[in-house]
């Protein structure tokens, strides 16, 4: 989940969001290991933008990536963070002429997902104490944001509960 600056929640005031973003930072930070998962699956913001572009648009060659930018960027730079991209195993690229065709393995769905679960494996497999803190912080986050999500938590907990049940392992 990317937060933005400019994003706000009408119902708490603005310093709320910068302190959940600063929570999440400072766990991050100091409990997670770095994963070469959560390394490939972490985006810098030119990243982000191209990642963006290429959700939106489909497959595209580096010439048009760039043009779709609201910045202007040299033709290497895109080219270089693409090929970066590609590295990381985040993009798929075929060459049907002279340039590389680029295009997102994973939907942008599919990348918040698996990039959540990936940083939530790492703060778990973590010392008991940081886990334990890590979910107090996160539910107390959560309860002071929004009670509507609290209890779908609840609800997923007993869904998740009943299904580990009915597998034999809780």
């Amino acid at each position: 989940m990317r937060l933005e600056k400019s994003v706000e929640c009408p119902c708490r005031p603005r310093h709320s969001w910068s302190k959940f973003r600063s929570m999440i930072r400072f766990f991050k930070n100091r409990f997670a290991p770095s994963s070469l998962a959560a390394q490939q699956l972490a985006l810098g913001r030119l990243e982000f933008d191209l990642m963006q572009i290429l959700w939106s648009r489909g497959e595209c060659n580096v010439r048009d990536v760039a043009r779709q930018l609201d910045r202007p960027l040299a033709y290497t730079t895109v080219m270089t963070t693409l090929d970066r991209l590609y590295k990381k195993g985040l993009l798929d690229r075929r060459m049907p002429d002279r340039a590389f065709l680029y295009s997102a393995r994973l939907s942008r769905q599919e990348w918040e997902r698996t990039r959540a679960e990936s940083i939530l494996a790492d703060f778990l497999a973590g010392p008991h104490p940081s886990r334990e803190l890590l979910l107090s912080s996160f539910l107390d986050a959560v309860g002071e944001h929004d009670a509507v999500l609290l209890d779908e938590l609840e609800k997923k907990i007993r869904r998740k509960r009943r299904e580990l049940s009915q597998r034999g392992q809780s």
